[in-house]
């Protein structure tokens, strides 16, 4: 047993509870750990195991400071990184690390730091190309949570979308080499969330979409700034500079990796250029300034809200499309192309689609009109009223006396085709009368019939078209701690008057445990005190009893008369 876990479990139960969370959060504690009392949590906290775990989520600062005082003559710790290593447990209170900690840094090195000068500030040339890039990294994060509104994306056991979904991407035309970088970036402004194995958009995203480039840009750089890790943040909200970022875990056998993920984020967002140098609007970032977007925006093409719609049944944006427009629009239309100038294409397919989310025929036609330049083509206008037609002509619906979904239409050839359709197999449809019907659930009936591309609608009992979300947006995730509630109440509540007596039932138990040979100092009646060297063999009843080494007696010794007990043998 330990003989350093007493100073820590001492200082474990003067903790307030605040402290205790935080400390159990950091050296990632189970909220269910089975331990009795501050002295099994303080064993914890000093195994081995426990202590190389916290380590890599040390500073360079913290990581040098620890290592200076467990290998040189000055075994004491001051300053900023005293508090916090002091609060993780690795320091006792009066600076110096505990043996244990010590052992486990000894063999450790740390990286000399990198002078933190100030970044060279880009030139005009380098100042532009990396607006341009910030531009072009939103629009295609607008394209991967519109693809992911409409079909949430697989995710790997480790959490990375599959090689599919990459595949996918990439015929979208994104660049497979920033797709996880893409990702991140979403994931740390929160416009994305990880459900039962999918990555979907939370209802964020819906807001963030139809934002300006500029609110788009301040969202996503203010989730990156508030992800990034200790070591490269600052006290005053900041970060610190580019170049020190490889260096700030150095006991992190992952963090080169992941520093050059961060620093390729802030390239895609426009903070640094290819050459290292830092824009204007990264600097005032990264000295603790708000998010502005301003500079940035000025250097963009302005936005348009007009477009030209042609006869063959597509559509030229003439410069970048507001955000909110283009949104709306990409659900009547496919956009073939993205630049400056955009273009789109409206297919039956595209109209259909808009329809299922709730848009109407005047609707569509109306918004077109709005946004036209040469108003509404009369293919355009035809091939919508057309699709607006069909649609609905396949009615699902729930059948209020046998609870099973029913399909009804009004042309016959549609629920011949559906009842032998190899493709809905799976919905196991059945005739009744002039009817379908399944066991199969509405809304799966209803997006199985849609994904076939028959003309469906969703109805109520009143025969009212509704509209279906195949995927609603999970609310965005709200970050929870764990909950130490029983753990510090199962601690407190072992918390005894006699610390001193408590922990040497502790030591003999860990003697006659290991069979240890110890060294007890016994008060006598008289006032004195004798130590004898017993084998330990025994404890219960208040007593411990012991072969004693000198006399080669059994000896019983009443735990009460037990001034201290030193472990010699194991």
């Amino acid at each position: 047993m330990s003989t350093h876990a007493r100073p820590l479990a001492e200082w474990l139960s003067a903790a307030s509870d605040a402290e205790l969370a935080t400390l159990f959060s950091a050296r990632r504690v189970r909220p269910d750990a089975g331990w009795h009392d501050y002295f099994d949590a303080a064993e914890a906290l000093l195994d081995t195991a426990s202590v190389n775990r916290i380590l890599p989520a040390l500073t360079h600062a913290e990581a040098t400071a620890l290592l200076t005082a467990a290998t040189s003559d000055d075994t004491r710790v001051s300053g900023p990184s005293a508090d916090t290593l002091r609060a993780l447990a690795l320091l006792r209170q009066d600076g110096s690390p505990f043996p244990p900690v010590a052992a486990a840094v000894a063999e450790r090195a740390v990286p000399e730091a990198v002078d933190a000068v100030e970044p060279r500030a880009a030139d005009e040339a380098a100042t532009a190309h990396a607006a341009e890039r910030a531009f072009t990294t939103v629009s295609a994060l607008a394209d991967i949570l519109l693809l992911a509104r409409d079909r949430p994306f697989a995710l790997l056991a480790g959490g990375n979308i599959s090689a599919g979904e990459k595949r996918m991407l990439a015929e979208a035309g994104m660049a497979p080499e920033s797709m996880d970088a893409l990702i991140a970036i979403v994931t740390d402004a929160s416009l994305v969330v990880q459900v039962d194995r999918q990555l979907r958009t939370t209802a964020d995203a819906e807001t963030w979409l139809r934002s300006s480039v500029g609110e788009r840009w301040s969202t996503l750089v203010g989730g990156f700034r508030d992800s990034l890790p200790r070591g490269v943040r600052t006290e005053h909200g900041g970060w610190s500079p580019a170049a020190s970022w490889p260096l700030a875990h150095p006991w992190d056998p992952a963090w080169s990796e992941r520093s050059s993920a961060l620093l390729e984020r802030a390239r895609l967002l426009g903070l640094l250029t290819d050459d290292g140098s830092e824009t204007a609007w990264a600097a005032t970032l990264r000295n603790g300034g708000d998010v502005d977007a301003g500079p940035l925006t000025a250097l963009l093409p302005a936005e348009v809200d007009r477009i030209f719609l042609q006869n063959d049944l597509s559509a030229i944006s003439p410069g970048p499309l507001a955000p909110a427009l283009d949104v709306r629009l990409r659900t009547v239309a496919t956009r073939e192309s993205a630049a400056q100038a955009s273009t789109y294409r409206f297919t039956p397919e595209s109209i259909a689609h808009a329809l299922v989310l709730g848009e109407t025929e005047q609707s569509i036609l109306e918004f077109l009109e709005s946004l036209s330049l040469t108003g509404i083509p009369q293919p355009l206008r035809y091939l919508v009223t057309q699709t607006a037609q069909r649609h609905g002509l396949v009615r699902v619906s729930l059948d209020p006396d046998t609870g099973r979904t029913r399909i009804d239409s009004s042309d016959p050839h549609l629920i011949e085709a559906m009842s032998v359709d190899q493709g809905l197999r799976a919905l196991a449809l059945t005739r009744e009368d002039a009817s379908l019907v399944t066991r199969v659930g509405r809304d799966t009936v209803y997006w199985a019939l849609t994904d076939a591309r028959y003309p469906a609608t969703l109805v109520d009992e009143e025969g009212t078209a509704i509209m279906g979300e195949r995927h609603p947006a999970p609310s965005t995730p709200v970050p929870t701690a764990a909950d130490y509630g029983p753990l510090l109440q199962a601690l407190r509540s072992h918390e005894g008057a006699d610390a001193d007596a408590a922990w040497l039932d502790r030591e003999l138990d860990a003697a006659v445990r290991a069979r240890a040979v110890l060294r007890v100092s016994v008060g006598m009646p008289d006032g004195s005190t004798r130590d004898l060297v017993l084998e330990a063999t025994g404890l219960g009843g208040g007593r411990l009893r012991g072969r004693d080494r000198a006399a080669d007696v059994e000896r019983t010794l009443p735990v009460s008369s037990i001034r201290a007990a030193t472990i010699i043998e194991q």
